[in-house]
């Protein structure tokens, strides 16, 4: 069982000089909340990237009022007040238009996976011992003071993800935490993942078939985008989750060359697009795993570029982008780009891809310069004779690196209505 860390590790910097804390909602929240004994602490996330000098967006707030109490303080102080989850002892307190979670102080008495017989409690340590990670179970007051009740500022420092208590009995209150364990390690960990940690999710990894593709999807989302991804992928590769999450084979080397082009040209990574890069071989791969996780229209449209053939694709040749460019449009056409980059094998940074990149920059991509209007008022054609006509036209324009103008267009048009031909009517 793991215990708070022994280890030495100097003692919690004091916070009271965060942004956050002096945040006017922050501040709203914590005097309405800080009343007549009541005490409220933020938690989790907040507390412990603060510690890191990370960015602070979603701040958790613990306290040792019921949920009926925090309704009323909240509502006192004209704060709004939503029973969000009230029967787990959550409230959402909304401070300026900011939402704030409070949870009352909780022990579990009974679990059933994600489900759980809890008791509320004023014992702060009792409520830390419920929570996943032990860098979670930091707590820090109104004054920026930290509470470290389970060692988790020394795993914090040493980049240690460590389950609190049982590794075995933490996953089977929610089995979502084996994932969680790998995607902490990807944004916090250092040197080898904790090996009881490790043990417990291969063990018990049948349980992820408990899981929605909602919540195995928005976690592999976080899992792909993460400081160390790569790193994070091939933990779940090497214990062998991987190819039970994708349904299928990785593609470990395409993804790692990926998000190498990507840190090398400081571009900011989409979940998709790495997606697409480690498990489509093929178009039925695509959708396949759009079916399994329940992914959007747009993330499947992401998905099918990893299906194509970019080896025969000429790029990142300038005639090559540009067509490239005008048939995608922007956002697809940078995805197209970084996924050929690392089919190819392209050194991280490589000049010709950085500036094909750029192609947007300096190339407005142009207008095509016939309408079905056109080629209607050039002779006795219609319906899907236009269409051809326009689909040939277009084909020829691009094919020419867009150098065809208008005039030259029409006089072809002309020769594809002579020698077309004609649809029954």
């Amino acid at each position: 069982m793991a215990e708070p860390s022994s280890e030495r590790a100097p003692a919690p910097s004091s916070l009271k000089n965060a942004d956050w804390l002096k945040r006017p909602q922050v501040v709203r929240v914590f005097q309405a909340l800080s009343k007549n004994g009541v005490a409220t602490r933020a938690v989790g996330g907040a507390v412990r990237n603060s510690l890191l000098g990370l960015p602070v967006t979603e701040i958790d707030f613990a306290t040792t009022a019921l949920p009926e109490r925090v309704m009323a303080l909240a509502r006192a102080a004209d704060l709004k007040a939503v029973p969000t989850g009230i029967e787990h002892g959550t409230v959402t307190v909304v401070a300026d238009g900011t939402p704030f979670e409070v949870t009352t102080l909780r022990r579990d008495v009974e679990t059933y996976g994600r489900h759980a017989k809890i008791a509320f409690t004023e014992d702060w340590e009792e409520d830390a011992h419920r929570r996943d990670f032990t860098l979670n179970a930091l707590y820090a007051d109104r004054h920026g003071t930290v509470f470290d009740p389970l060692g988790g500022y020394a795993d914090l420092v040493a980049g240690r993800v460590r389950f609190i208590g049982k590794a075995e009995d933490r996953i089977k209150e929610d089995y979502l935490r084996i994932l969680r364990f790998f995607r902490f390690n990807a944004y916090y960990g250092k040197g080898p993942l904790e090996p009881e940690g490790v043990a417990a999710c291969v063990r018990l990894r049948t349980g992820l078939a408990q899981l929605s593709a909602e919540r195995i999807a928005g976690e592999l989302r976080r899992i792909l985008i993460a400081p160390k991804a790569a790193r994070a992928v091939e933990a779940l590769f090497d214990h062998g989750l991987l190819t039970d999450l994708l349904g299928g084979v990785p593609r470990m080397v395409r993804f790692e060359r990926l998000v190498a082009v990507e840190e090398a040209l400081g571009l900011a990574p989409d979940p998709a697009l790495r997606l697409a890069a480690l498990a489509v071989f093929v178009a039925e791969d695509a959708e396949r795993l759009a079916a399994r996780l329940k992914l959007s229209n747009a993330e499947l449209s992401v998905l099918l570029l990893g299906a194509n053939d970019h080896e025969r694709a000429e790029l990142p040749g300038e005639v090559a982008a540009r067509r490239s460019l005008y048939e995608l449009g922007p956002c697809k056409f940078e995805a197209h780009l970084l996924l050929a980059a690392a089919d190819e094998g392209a050194a991280p940074g490589d000049e010709r891809w950085r500036r094909a990149l750029r192609l947007a920059d300096r190339w407005q991509v142009p207008e095509f310069p016939v309408r079905g209007s056109d080629i209607t008022a050039l002779g006795d054609v219609r319906g899907p004779e236009i269409g051809a006509a326009l689909q040939r036209l277009e084909a020829e324009w691009i094919a020419s690196d867009f150098t065809l103008d208008r005039a030259a267009l029409l006089v072809r048009a002309v020769e594809l209505i002579r020698t077309a031909p004609k649809q029954d009517r």
